[in-house]
C-alpha cells in the first residue's frame, strides 16, 4: 500500500531549517558518463523512478539507479546540489519548495505546474518535464456499500451526510486533521464541521492504516483520509470523494531534471512526456496496486506496463 508520499508539515519545517539547498542546480555535480535516476522511497516513487530509468535505457541514455532513495528532502536536496540528476515529484511540492503555500496558484493543475516549472527554471537551473494526469493530493474517501447506499460521489455528497448526526466517521492522521491544508480546508470550502468524537486519529501518515481502518469498519470507522493514487483505495472498496471546488494543492507527479543534463540528452523530453502523459489517476492507482497489494517488485511493474503500452520505442 501506498506510504505517504510526504509530511507537507515535515517539509515546511526542513524549508524553514535550510535544509533545502538554494543554490544552483550544478553546485557539487561531478563530471560522470551516468545520469543518475532517483525517486522518493515509497511505493510511487519506486515506480516512477523505474519508468524514468527504463525510458531512458531504451533511450540509448547510461543510467546510475538511485531509486527510492529517500524522503522528499532528501531527494529534493540531491538534484537541486547535483548528487542526482533526474527523479519524479510532485507540482503541489513547489508550493513548500517556495514558501507559497497560501498561494491560490497551487489548486489549479495547470497554474500550480507552470508555477513550479518557471521557479525551478529561474532559480536551480531545473527542467520539469510534462506531467501525468494524475492528483495524488490528500482526499477523503468512504465504504462502498455507505456510497452506493447514500449516493455519494463529491465532497459536496459528503458534506451533506456530515451535517447528520453520527452519519460518518472519519480516520485520519493528526496532520490531517490539525493542518490548515487538510480536512480545515476541506470543512471551510464544503462548509460542512465534523465534531471531535467523529475523527479517530491514528498515529503516523500512513494512509494504508486509514484506509483498512474504513473498509473493516474499525471503531466504527466509515471514512479515511487517503492519497489520490493508493493503490489499495479498489481494492478495499472505498469511493474517493471529487473534490471538486479545489480545496487541496494539486499534487500531479512529473520528472525533473537538471537542464545541463536535459541539453546532453534532449530526446528524453519527448519519450518521457510520452509515458506520464499515459499515466492517469486510475492507471497509476492500478499499478501501484500492483505493487502494494499483489507484492510485485516495481520495476516489473513498469516494465510490463511500458511493454503493454508500446511505450518503449
Amino acid at each position: 500500500m501506498l506510504t505517504p508520499l510526504i509530511s507537507r508539515r515535515s517539509l515546511q519545517a526542513a524549508l524553514a531549517a535550510g535544509l533545502l539547498i538554494a543554490t544552483g542546480s550544478g553546485a557539487l555535480a561531478q563530471t560522470r558518463d551516468k545520469v543518475v535516476v532517483a525517486s522518493k522511497i515509497d511505493t510511487e516513487g519506486a515506480l516512477l523512478g523505474h519508468i524514468i530509468a527504463l525510458v531512458l535505457e531504451r533511450q540509448g541514455i547510461p543510467v546510475e539507479s538511485r531509486i527510492q532513495l529517500g524522503p522528499t528532502k532528501v531527494v529534493r536536496t540531491a538534484l537541486v546540489s547535483g548528487e542526482v540528476d533526474i527523479y519524479p515529484e510532485y507540482t503541489g511540492n513547489g508550493a513548500f519548495f517556495f514558501s507559497m503555500e497560501n498561494d491560490p496558484a497551487w489548486k489549479s493543475a495547470t497554474s500550480a505546474f507552470e508555477t513550479v516549472k518557471r521557479l525551478d527554471a529561474e532559480k536551480n537551473k531545473l527542467v520539469w518535464l510534462d506531467r501525468a494526469p494524475a492528483n495524488n493530493t490528500w482526499l477523503i474517501a468512504v465504504r462502498g456499500d455507505l456510497a452506493r447506499k447514500e449516493n455519494l460521489s463529491t465532497m459536496e455528497d459528503f458534506a451533506k451526510l456530515a451535517q447528520r448526526s453520527g452519519a460518518i466517521k472519519l480516520a485520519g492522521s493528526a496532520e490531517f486533521v490539525e493542518s490548515a491544508a487538510a480536512l480545515p480546508a476541506f470543512e471551510k470550502v464544503y462548509e460542512f464541521k465534523l465534531p471531535r468524537d467523529q475523527i479517530v486519529v491514528l498515529p503516523g501518515g500512513d494512509t494504508a492504516v486509514t484506509m483498512r481502518s474504513a473498509a473493516q469498519g474499525v471503531s466504527g470507522v466509515n471514512a479515511a483520509m487517503v492519497y489520490g493514487t493508493d493503490g489499495a483505495i479498489s481494492a478495499l472498496d472505498l469511493k474517493v470523494m471529487d473534490d471538486t471546488k479545489g480545496a487541496q494543492i494539486v499534487y500531479e507527479p512529473a520528472p525533473v531534471v537538471r537542464a545541463e543534463v536535459l541539453q546532453r540528452y534532449p530526446a528524453m523530453t519527448q519519450a518521457l512526456s510520452r509515458v506520464f502523459g499515459s499515466l492517469t489517476l486510475t492507471r497509476l492507482q492500478a499499478l501501484n496496486a500492483q505493487i502494494a497489494v499483489e507484492g510485485q517488485p516495481a520495476r516489473d511493474v513498469a516494465k510490463r506496463y511500458l511493454e503493454q503500452e508500446g511505450l518503449l520505442r
